[in-house]
């Protein structure tokens, strides 16, 4: 398979998201098959998925990611850690951990930073790489992301991320709303993480152009579900490699 450059660099800060919750194996199991022929970074898919993934996508060059902790970060420490371990077994080699929202609003720092430090550990040790979830939307000062962001730096985390894709706040009418990945904190994550901390958008990135506005900020990763048309849009704006062509091996399918 022949692609642009321009397509592959950017197909590769997509990790390609799976994690809805009405989503049943059928769909997951496509999503693996997209995240192949579009040779995206990753996938990121539900934990009793992986080992479904890690079939799938065995000979190529997709990645196998999941999440601790999801959506909302309440597990304990130590089934935090469990999950952790689970999953590196099963294959996955990218973990997405949600911290305690709670913790961190109550600026609980010792616990956040001892949580973060044991996912962290069990993620390393395993030859993961480890993403850690702020929920951004749920966190109203800028403060509480900063801090964040130098614990995680300290650890020596893999990434800092903005969210889940899940973290709707209640309104005072009754209604919910999400705001995701933001250009104000992307900028705020960036400028406050060591330079060898990534930062990973989600959570509202849906076009060629949001990719593009998010990488400005210095954003290496996002999450995504919207794959096909970001991609899919990439091609007709760059070209389908007709001048500089990238090859990427064709790898089995897994069906």
């Amino acid at each position: 398979m022949i692609v642009h450059p321009k397509v592959h660099e950017l197909a590769k800060m997509i990790d390609h998201s799976l994690l809805h919750p009405t989503m049943t194996d059928a769909d997951m199991l496509k999503g693996c098959k997209i995240a192949l022929d579009y040779d995206v970074a990753s996938v990121c898919i539900k934990p009793y998925a992986v080992p479904l993934a890690v079939e799938i996508l065995k000979n190529s060059n997709v990645l196998v990611g999941t999440v601790i902790g999801f959506p909302h970060g309440n597990s304990t420490l130590e089934i935090k850690v469990a999950e952790t371990l689970q999953a590196c077994k099963d294959g996955a080699v990218e973990i997405d951990m949600v911290v305690n929202i709670g913790k961190v609003l109550q600026e609980d720092w010792d616990y956040v930073e001892r949580e973060i430090a044991a996912v962290c550990k069990a993620t390393h040790e395993n030859n993961g790489i480890l993403k850690v979830i702020f929920e951004n939307d749920h966190l109203p000062e800028d403060k509480y992301k900063i801090r964040l962001c130098e614990i995680c730096s300290k650890l020596g985390v893999d990434f800092v991320k903005t969210s889940t894709g899940y973290g709707f706040v209640k309104g005072a009418d009754g209604s919910y709303n999400y705001k995701g990945a933001t250009s104000k904190d992307l900028e705020l994550m960036r400028s406050h993480s060591d330079p060898q901390v990534q930062v990973k958008a989600a959570g509202g990135v849906r076009t060629l152009d949001g990719l593009l506005e998010v990488r400005a900020f210095g954003v290496s990763r996002i999450g995504a579900t919207a794959t096909v048309a970001i991609i899919q849009e990439a091609k007709e704006r760059f070209g389908d490699g007709a001048d500089k062509d990238v090859v990427i091996a064709d790898t089995p399918s897994g069906y």
